[in-house]
């Protein structure tokens, strides 16, 4: 099942690390403990059967890093695809991922937030802050995450309310007017009443030089508030509240035209590079229209924890809307849609504008009941309910388009008067409108457990089944007065009226063995399935092959792993294979003169690799981490999957200089390479078209930080990129489009924290 060369690099890292950390280093310092609910339930890291890799609060705050996006480079299992909105964009765990476009259609890789399950990735996008730690759990977690999860979860965990009053006041500043502001109060409310508030503000111009009107793009202006309540209702009751309200109007995320083939295109020779190559070092557009989004999220959760005996119950109950519109500038250039002649894609450009409004609206409710954790036999079952309806519009705003002889494409009533004069132009704007909208609903039970048959010797096993239903309506309009087609704007005559509904079931579960080969050394192998639900591909341009629901994806898993946990140091490593039958995947067509996005179920998939993850206390004063992934994710036909780089590793350093007067210096490092990866779908006959393929890259981020007394408050001096090592994080089409990330240039800030 496994690769024997990748067996053979997990047994070289594993079995020697097993040998070597057992003996004591000289002047080394205790490892701090990690604790995490991977499964559900707070349990030691090193005591989880489980791969899975943790940020916790310092490396956060250490990062300076404001979404995820910026957080995923530090986990090298994790890559990140940027869209031109957080709707768009999307994480792959083991190189497998949902990159998708439709409106009715879920992600491989879950994000759950505070014990509750997001619709859709985007919605954790956003901006992050008062967070306690991010997990990534990687592989097929079907049984106690279900939907969703084929891939992986990614599990965000907040800061709760102390007992003790505190906060703090944190202020950041970089280069090219950014700041952001975030402040805290927590502590005692009443005797049996905990409370904190968190409120953030943040806003950046941008990185990215718009020359038709002098401004910056590619920037953010963000408010969010969230409020708990830690409540005991009675010795054995205790309730969490939890309310966030979120909004951010960004300007981004513009393509920047990194490279083009074409040099008869109109394009100002000041800021487009036209030949062969790919220009990673171009910070500059020329859009009339600024592609931006408008993300606003309200949400209430209410997390009831009650204990019957010696086991414990478990309510969560959330509510939350998401409300994301985007505004997307698609011909990437202003001098577009001006000349009174015909469209002509060699010579003379054309006018594409976009507007999406879309309204996502949750609810779900978990209940679970669990043994204490500590009997020969620990278990929780529990039962699952999730639904969400979506409502969307898209409007097209294109260049009239017209066909080979130069005739102009008009609804067939009005195609019968000879009087009309119609032109088809560049300066003739038509436009459509799309009307979509889709539900979710999803029912589940689980259970989960471990056996211990000997003091060293636990049998895991879990099953979760799950019911799926998947809904939608699509009522595309042509506009125009005389139904003419445009450039990506089908005539009236293929106007649409669709709708259509399926559902599954699944049966998913894990069966496995941990061996505690000594207090210090935990070897597991688990066999395990996932499943993502079925989906329709509704977009704008959808048509009647699009109107057949795709099948559910399923995984299926094998992974062995190898946990070491010293005084000074804890070592993780994973081996593993999957197999994704069905696998859910873009498919771009532009047989009809007007590029569509296929989503459809691609065949199968296979990904295998080898994962290290490790801390190391080597002194009182230096602390390192880093991980490895080394993976090898493909088609059955051999074609790489994109966003799954064969190599990716990162290491990080903090080291203390304690002062006399009770001061402290802190300098935190890290070094992150992620090796090439493709960012697009695999050419025709097996080839890779040569623009898809983003070059690798290093990045390294430092930090000094002087903490006052009682850290009493801090200042930060803080460089990103330090090398100045530009890359692209996705390439967009055309071949010249791509995303190039703030992260890609080197620049500098600072940070001033005051505790209270």
């Amino acid at each position: 099942m496994f690769n024997k060369k990748m067996v053979c690099r997990a047994l070289a890292l594993a079995i020697p690390a097993g040998l070597v950390f057992q003996v004591p280093v000289a002047g080394a310092a205790d490892l701090e403990e990690v604790v995490v609910t991977a499964q559900k339930r707070e349990q030691k890291l090193s005591d989880v059967p489980i791969a899975v890799s943790v940020l916790g609060a310092d490396q956060i705050d250490a990062a300076f890093a404001n979404n995820i996006e910026s957080l995923q480079a530090y986990v090298p299992s994790v890559s990140f695809r940027t869209g031109n909105t957080t709707r768009n964009s999307a994480l792959t765990v083991r190189g497998i991922g949902t990159i998708s476009f439709s409106v009715a259609a879920e992600p491989s890789v879950s994000t759950v937030v505070d014990n509750v399950v997001l619709g859709r990735s985007g919605q954790a996008f956003g901006d992050l802050y008062d967070l306690e730690r991010v997990e990534v759990l990687r592989g097929p977690q079907g049984t106690l995450f279900g939907k969703n999860a084929s891939a992986g979860v990614v599990n965000m965990v907040t800061k709760k309310p102390t007992e003790e009053f505190e906060g703090y006041l944190d202020l950041s500043f970089f280069q090219d007017d950014e700041y952001r502001a975030k402040a805290r109060v927590s502590g005692k409310l009443t005797d049996r009443i905990n409370a904190s508030l968190t409120v953030l503000d943040a806003e950046f111009d941008g990185y990215i030089d718009n020359v038709y009107n002098n401004e910056k793009i590619n920037g953010y202006d963000k408010q969010g508030v969230r409020a708990m309540f830690d409540i005991e209702l009675s010795d054995d009751t205790q309730a969490l509240v939890i309310y966030e309200d979120y909004s951010a109007d960004n300007d981004c995320c513009a393509d920047l035209v990194a490279r083009t083939t074409n040099d008869s295109r109109p394009l100002d020779p000041e800021v487009f590079v036209s030949g062969a190559g790919l220009d990673l070092d171009q910070r500059k557009a020329d859009n009339d229209f600024t592609t931006r989004t408008l993300d606003s999220t309200t949400a209430l959760s209410v997390q009831l924890t009650k204990q019957i005996g010696d086991m414990t119950l478990t309510s969560i109950t959330a509510r939350r809307t998401w409300e994301n519109t985007e505004f997307r500038e698609g011909d990437f250039t202003s001098e577009n849609g001006d000349l009174a002649s015909p469209v002509d894609f060699s010579t003379v450009g054309f006018q594409l504008h976009d507007v999406g409004p879309q309204e996502w609206r949750q609810f779900s409710q978990e209940v679970r009941l669990a043994s204490n954790g500590d009997e020969f036999f620990d278990w929780q079952v529990g039962a699952f309910y999730w639904d969400i309806d979506s409502a969307r519009n898209f409007t097209r705003d294109a260049s009239c388009q017209v066909t080979a002889d130069n005739t102009a494409i008009v609804d067939a009533a009005n195609a019968a008067d000879p009087n009309l004069g119609l032109t088809c132009l560049q300066n003739d704007i038509v436009s459509a409108t799309a009307y979509m909208s889709t539900e979710f609903s999803n029912y589940a039970v689980f259970g989960d457990g471990s056996l211990d048959l000997t003091d060293a010797l636990t049998v895991l096993f879990g099953l979760r089944y799950t019911d799926d239903e998947v809904s939608f309506k699509h009522n595309r309009v042509n506009n125009d007065e005389f139904g003419r087609r445009g450039v990506g704007v089908r005539e009236a005559a293929l106007n649409t009226d669709f709708e259509g509904s399926t559902d599954d079931t699944n049966l998913s579960g894990k069966i496995g063995a941990q061996l505690r080969l000594s207090p210090q050394n935990m070897v597991y192998a688990t066999y395990s399935t996932g499943y993502k639900g079925p989906a329709f591909n509704v977009f704008y341009n959808m048509s009647a092959n699009d109107i057949n629901p795709i099948d559910a994806e399923e995984s299926k898993s094998a992974e062995l792993g190898y946990k070491f946990t010293g005084d000074s140091v804890f070592l993780s490593v994973a081996l593993y294979q999957t197999d994704i039958d069905d696998f859910q995947a873009n498919d771009f067509d532009a047989s009809d003169g007007t590029t569509t996005t296929g989503f459809t179920n691609g065949g199968d998939v296979e990904t295998q690799g080898v994962e290290v993850d490790f801390q190391w206390r080597a002194t009182e004063q230096l602390s390192l981490m880093g991980g490895l992934a080394v993976s090898d994710a493909e088609t059955t036909l051999g074609d790489d999957l994109p966003f799954a780089p064969d190599t990716k590793y990162t290491l990080a350093g903090v080291y203390d200089i304690p002062l006399d007067s009770g001061a402290a210096f802190v300098v935190n490092a890290s070094y992150v390479f992620t090796d090439e990866q493709l960012s697009g779908n695999i050419g025709q006959n097996g080839q890779t078209n040569p623009e898809v393929l983003l070059p690798d890259y290093e990045i390294v981020n430092a930090s000094v930080t002087y903490h006052a007394p009682n850290d009493q408050y801090r200042v930060s001096l803080i460089g990103k990129n330090l090398t100045d090592d530009s890359y692209a994080t996705t390439y967009s089409g055309d071949g010249f489009r791509y995303q190039i990330p703030r992260d890609a240039d080197r620049y500098f800030g600072a940070n001033f924290r005051f505790n209270f």
